[in-house]
């Protein structure tokens, strides 16, 4: 019986060979267009979600709001750790204004009668590496943070987090303002096992 193979997808082997991520604080204007957000966070939504529970959410930063949020998240890393030095204040200051746009990955997991809470918690990781992924096939730089405000939750009033919510990632996109090397990459044999050798 003739086996049938999905076509191989020679573009996406080579985007995956190849893909890396960017710095937010090498990223610069111009961002993702309102119409280029939508299209990137419905690329991004196509992730597996056993029992199609949509366990997550976005919340988009753009604009000015940015300046404003990212002030009210210095005045509590600062009230967190009042001997901060001037160097660090400067980048509390910045933390959402690196990137043109910043997209939070909430993930809304839950206690469920069938969906164990911690597959839920993985599909929202996998909604971030997707709009990564996303981000990059409209031509944008992406990088995929959390840093000390994702797990902070006196931050998620200014974020717009609930509290019975987690924060998955920020995901920051932008221009380039320049392209990476390589990184080193794990070696597949200390990574890798075969059942059974």
């Amino acid at each position: 019986m003739h086996e049938e193979h999905m076509p191989v997808n020679a573009a996406l082997k080579s985007y995956l060979e190849t893909r890396r991520s960017i710095p937010a604080f090498q990223m610069t204007d111009p961002g993702p267009s309102r119409s280029e957000i939508e299209e990137m966070l419905k690329l991004a939504s196509r992730v597996p979600d056993h029992g199609k529970l949509a366990p997550w959410r976005f919340i988009v930063y753009s604009g000015a709001v940015r300046e404003r949020m990212s002030l009210d998240l210095a005045e509590i890393a600062m009230a967190n750790k009042p001997d901060m030095a001037d160097d660090m204040i400067a980048v509390e200051k910045n933390r959402l204004t690196r990137a043109p746009v910043v997209i939070a990955v909430v993930s809304r997991a839950a206690s469920h009668a069938k969906i164990p809470e911690w597959e839920q918690v993985l599909s929202a990781g996998a909604v971030c590496l997707n709009l990564v992924m996303a981000a990059n096939a409209l031509g944008y730089a992406s990088n995929w943070l959390t840093e000390w405000f994702a797990f902070d939750e006196k931050a998620y009033p200014v974020l717009g987090v609930s509290a019975d919510e987690r924060v998955a990632g920020f995901i920051h996109i932008g221009s380039p303002k320049m392209h990476p090397g390589e990184r080193p990459r794990p070696e597949l044999s200390d990574i890798v096992s075969f059942a059974g050798e």
